[in-house]
């Protein structure tokens, strides 16, 4: 191989590979960067310069209406304390219920299978689920934007597949050294799942954190609401104020960079979470994607 890269063909592939591999990474930065940029940017210089990476007239105007009131920060809170919350709980469901159905001494297993391949298929619809919240008492709690979506059908058979993957005489000498169907799981099997952990993790916490609309549905409690759907109403209706945004009118915001702003508050978080999980990130998405 190294003998290969030494010629002049491989040579040129490698300076190919490079020059093409740095252009898709500029591609996906730079209007990240464009975005960052124009935030702190006045509407008259996003409407005259059509792209840019340093603003010319740098302002936190946008940045000074967003967070005039303590109303971003609450729901900063409120969306920290959902997405933590509810990856734990999807993570401790989701690995719990993957584990038993790798086992094919399972009474039910198929049964249980097929229940769930059909939940993938078939919903019951935004009304029925809305009543079924609303009948268990959790309109206006953080537990309504948590218990609806707490396992994904698809990764429950993507990590059941991974417990399948792995050797059974684990299991074995588990059960010879005295170890209960628990401590099996616990000791033996979730040590060798950091990969998929990490990587479930991930997803969880994206999907906790980017959604909006399981509060818009069930949330009437504006101090309640997660960053998403607070963001979301203030580009909507930035000059008409709610609840407690209604102190926002002291400022006169540019609209194009409010909402650039808007972009920056809610990415920004979720990209800070990512390097704690690389690690194992890309070892994850492949395990238990091989066998069905």
């Amino acid at each position: 191989m190294h003998r290969m890269h030494n010629t002049g063909p491989g040579r040129v592939f490698d300076v190919f590979n490079h020059v093409f591999l740095t252009a898709v990474g500029l591609i996906t930065v730079i209007p990240f960067l464009y975005v960052i940029a124009g935030s702190f940017a006045s509407d008259t210089e996003l409407a005259t310069r059509s792209f840019f990476l340093i603003p010319n007239d740098f302002t936190t105007t946008a940045y000074d209406y967003i967070f005039s009131t303590n109303a971003v920060i609450r729901s900063l809170g409120v969306s920290i304390l959902v997405t933590v919350l509810g990856t734990i709980v999807s993570m401790i469901l989701t690995l719990t219920m993957a584990y038993p159905l790798s086992r094919s001494s399972m009474v039910g297993r198929n049964f249980i299978l097929n229940l769930i391949l059909f939940s993938m298929l078939f919903g019951g619809g935004m009304i029925p689920t809305y009543l079924l919240v609303k009948s268990l008492g959790l309109l206006d709690s953080i537990w309504a934007l948590i218990l609806p979506m707490a396992i994904n059908p698809f990764n429950l058979i993507i990590v059941k597949t991974f417990f399948q993957q792995l050797p059974k005489e684990l299991e074995d000498a588990s059960k010879i050294d005295g170890c209960t169907e628990f401590q099996t799981f616990w000791r033996v099997m979730l040590p060798l799942s950091k990969p998929v952990i990490a990587t479930f993790t991930l997803f969880y916490a994206v999907f906790y954190w980017n959604d909006f609309f399981q509060a818009l549905l069930y949330l009437t409690d504006t101090t309640k609401w997660p960053i998403q759907l607070l963001l979301q109403q203030l580009v909507m209706v930035a000059n008409s104020g709610i609840g407690d945004l209604q102190e926002a009118q002291l400022y006169e915001p540019p609209e194009e960079s409010v909402k650039l702003a808007v972009i920056v508050i809610a990415t920004v978080p979720i990209l800070l979470f990512y390097p704690f999980l690389q690690k194992h990130f890309a070892k994850g998405v492949m395990l238990g994607s091989v066998k069905g």
